[in-house]
């Protein structure tokens, strides 16, 4: 539906947009549009995978407004604590401004809260903004708090929702998760944000950033008032 008054009262979703350029068979050419894409309409973030971080960050410039965000052990986690922090290292050192890493997923359903926890704050130590990736999906009510505030122990600055595969994040999802963190952390909000009513349902829920593919079909969508 459109209406004048909708669109002047809904948010700007620019500043809220973490664009995901996460799909490995994306050209150069591809990553140059996508890049000139969260320029143009100022997202806050660009992720990408950490063999992309020189390229991109040389493209984007020196650091912005957008910030240039590598994924680690992206997309399951499953990757030795060693290297996963050689990953961080690295990447941060190619100029990755944020991290957002996905953590030690086989820890937790082991209930090792201590490891996950440990992992999480030694790549914290780096001193760049460390988001926790997690499964909220795959956790279950008894151990999702004891994930949240390990986390947050940890010294991350936000938690994000899931990997992007499975399932598509709901406003449930992210309700829950925002109760809590109870306003420790950012709430990054991600998978199958393609549309922009859930877009809007998430922040409304309590998403404090986005994490999409779709950055500019919904920049487009609320430009025409569209929901």
């Amino acid at each position: 539906m459109k209406g004048s008054t909708q669109f002047a009262d809904r948010p700007d979703l620019a500043p809220l947009i973490h664009q995901a350029a996460l799909d490995p068979h994306l050209s150069e050419q591809s990553l140059s549009e996508i890049c000139d894409a969260a320029r143009h309409f100022g997202f806050s973030g660009l992720c990408c995978h950490p063999n992309r971080i020189p390229w991109m960050r040389k493209r984007l410039g020196p650091p912005c407004s957008t910030s240039l965000i590598s994924v680690i052990a992206f997309p399951f986690g499953a990757t030795p604590t060693e290297l996963k922090q050689k990953e961080a290292e690295w990447a941060a050192c190619q100029g990755a401004d944020q991290l957002d890493v996905v953590v030690d997923l086989g820890a937790l359903a082991d209930r090792k809260i201590d490891s996950y926890a440990e992992e999480l704050a030694s790549i914290c130590a780096l001193g760049i903004p460390v988001r926790a990736v997690i499964d909220m999906n795959q956790l279950s009510d008894e151990i999702l708090p004891w994930v949240v505030d390990g986390a947050i122990d940890a010294g991350v600055n936000g938690i994000q929702t899931g990997n992007g595969f499975g399932a598509a994040v709901t406003p449930l999802t992210v309700q829950r998760l925002r109760d809590l963190a109870r306003g420790r952390c950012g709430i990054k909000a991600a998978g199958g944000l393609n549309s922009l009513n859930l877009s809007l349902e998430v922040v409304e829920a309590g998403a404090t950033l986005l994490g999409t593919s779709h950055g500019p079909a919904l920049m487009q969508a609320l430009r025409r008032g569209e929901i």
